[in-house]
């Protein structure tokens, strides 16, 4: 994990495989089964870039494939920051 201020937005990043995601009409429920720690979202959009991680190069590209503007992106950046923190998002390592 990042002990930077914010995380750092080129970097690829994936949900902990030990958290599970439950949308929810308000954004989502995030539980992590390894530190039962329960995460809200409560912005459907970062809910689409936390879903967009999977597939993005880095977390930046994931807040644009999930349609957010760049006025966005630093919201996007502290809320994926206090995921990192709390053990529901992993920075993903290049394959060796």
């Amino acid at each position: 994990m990042q002990t930077a201020s914010v995380l750092d937005m080129d970097r690829a990043w994936d949900l902990h495989p030990q958290v599970s995601v439950r949308p929810e009409p308000f954004g989502a429920l995030l539980y992590h089964f390894g530190t039962r720690k329960l995460s809200f979202l409560k912005d459907r959009g970062l809910l689409s870039v936390v879903q967009a991680l999977a597939n993005a190069p880095t977390a930046r590209a994931a807040c644009q494939a999930a349609g957010a503007s760049a006025d966005d992106i630093p919201r996007y950046a502290r809320a994926l920051t206090v995921l990192a923190r709390s053990s529901m998002l992993t920075e993903r390592r290049p394959a060796p």
